[in-house]
């Protein structure tokens, strides 16, 4: 005899259903985070600045993190945050044993000028362990303190005034993440003048960049989560 299985509206309804907005917001984040860890390991010269260079696009995530606690409440702004650090020591770990593996000897001799490719990769792709813990531990602890404010400004202003709870979250949490990540990855490393020429291109250019993505957060508008799950 056959059993005939169906689904009903209750179960139905119980299943994660990510929108398209959400789902975009979530593997930008992601790809941000990462961006911005690899780019990280060249240190520029802008502008007569000592700046990381993963500095121009990490202040983006301060502001998706933002769209996803919208969108999705505290939890999953939570939930990601340490999804992120999980997928970047991941990444570092992988491209870490990729360089370790031996480079095939006609790839490796096709470099311009008879560079060797793997060499090469090794020196710029290996993990330097002192800044990918810097980066995770700034980006975890400012983005949690960053949903921490968030969501105090939401219990006590609610859904009104948007662009002014991502401008309060972020004048905290900005400045922590830039000494936090300053301090652990260079401190004692480079000498102090260019550590704070980092630490200050870093803050003024994250809190730049995060008023000019602020109208990122009024994607949705009329899509709003219980916040406080």
């Amino acid at each position: 005899m056959n059993t005939v299985h169906s689904t009903s509206p209750a179960h139905a309804s119980s299943a994660p259903n990510l929108s398209t907005l959400a789902t975009i917001v979530l593997c930008s984040y992601i790809a941000a985070q990462m961006m911005a860890d690899i780019a990280s390991l060249k240190i520029g010269h802008v502008g007569g600045w000592a700046v990381d260079m993963g500095t121009f696009i990490y202040p983006l995530t301060f502001t998706l993190r933002d769209l996803i606690h919208k969108l999705m409440g505290k939890r999953a702004a939570q939930t990601i945050i340490f999804t992120a650090a999980g997928i970047n020591v991941f990444m570092a770990l992988y491209l870490m044993g990729a360089a370790w593996v031996q480079s095939d000897a006609g790839w490796a001799g096709s470099g311009p000028g008879g560079m060797d490719l793997g060499v090469a990769f090794a020196a710029i792709l290996t993990p330097v362990w002192r800044i990918v813990l810097a980066s995770i531990v700034a980006e975890v602890i400012s983005e949690l303190l960053d949903t921490e404010v968030y969501q105090w400004f939401v219990n006590r202003m609610g859904q009104q005034r948007l662009w002014l709870r991502v401008l309060v979250s972020n004048a905290v949490s900005v400045p922590l993440d830039s000494a936090l990540f300053c301090l652990i990855a260079f401190y004692g490393e480079m000498p102090n003048a260019v550590v704070w020429d980092i630490f200050v291109f870093n803050m003024v250019v994250k809190f730049a960049l995060s008023v000019l993505t602020l109208p990122l957060i009024y994607a949705g508008h009329n899509t709003t989560a219980n916040t406080a799950r």
